[in-house]
């Protein structure tokens, strides 16, 4: 054994697997823009099979709901907390219901976004307005709320969701969206240095081309003329790995963040896009 693998006193480190045990989670976006696996929705359940009280907010009241039952059907905790994060009234209202029902929050998974497909000269300053509210406000009201306790507490782990559209072009003009989701990369980078020494992380995850039900209702317009599965397809082959990413892929990397496995990590960035932000064209 390696003195790397050891600690002063010679004894080696414990065995740290993912556990989110005794941790109450709140996720901003907790349920599915339509049937099936959301990256929200799949982080829920995932936080809460690792043993989290999961905090499942959305302004959808029926999708909140379902994920929510996803995960007490397997006998994990979770409660449904209904309203509009992009709203400070119920950004307030629902952390204080979610104190008072499940405790402290341990935890925030910030998975909010909405975009419009346009440029400059397609993007109205009403459009740009709301984007940026949802996308980017709503981050900072949700971790107003949080950083107290987290202080006090001396720990906590704030995971933001960006986009590689926030790193770079992604082939069509998406302005407003990959401008804000830059933000939410910034913003995430910002509180991590600030709270560093208070014992709270931030880390950012960023989906690539991921197969979720959003994406039913955009895939297909980007290559027009075709059928959402033949879309689909086409977008596979825009990756090195040869395949989207499943809502899966990225709420495994939530949960490592979340988790204690990464308590050496913040300020960061966890990209979780099967190669696509490395490739030249």
């Amino acid at each position: 054994m390696s003195g790397e693998d050891t600690d002063p006193g010679g004894h080696p480190p414990p065995a740290l697997p993912l556990d989110l045990s005794g941790r109450v989670v709140f996720v901003a976006g907790g349920g599915s823009a339509g049937p099936g696996w959301s990256i929200g929705r799949a982080a829920c359940v995932t936080y809460a099979r690792l043993g989290a009280a999961v905090c499942v907010a959305d302004r959808d009241a029926a999708s909140a709901e379902e994920t929510t039952a996803l995960i007490q059907a397997e006998g994990g905790r979770a409660a449904t907390f209904v309203g509009d994060v992009a709203l400070e009234s119920d950004v307030q209202r629902l952390f204080a219901e979610a104190r008072t029902r499940c405790g402290a929050i341990d935890v925030l998974h910030h998975n909010v976004g909405i975009g419009k497909t346009g440029g400059p000269l397609e993007t109205s300053a009403e459009d740009f307005d709301r984007i940026h509210a949802v996308n980017v406000r709503s981050l900072l009201l949700c971790t107003q709320q949080v950083v107290p306790d987290m202080l006090e507490r001396g720990r906590g782990s704030v995971i933001a969701i960006s986009s590689v559209a926030g790193m770079r072009y992604v082939g069509y003009p998406h302005l407003a969206y990959s401008v804000t989701k830059a933000a939410v990369t910034q913003f995430t980078r910002m509180i991590a240095q600030q709270y560093a020494p208070h014992g709270i992380r931030a880390n950012t995850v960023v989906p690539g081309l991921i197969d979720t039900p959003r994406i039913a209702g955009t895939v297909a317009k980007m290559f027009s003329g075709t059928s959402l599965e033949e879309a689909r397809t086409a977008r596979a082959r825009q990756v090195p790995m040869g395949r989207m990413g499943t809502a899966w892929d990225v709420a495994h990397a939530c949960a490592f963040l979340a988790s204690d496995a990464a308590a050496y990590v913040t300020g960061t960035e966890l990209v979780v896009d099967g190669g696509l932000t490395g490739k030249y064209a």
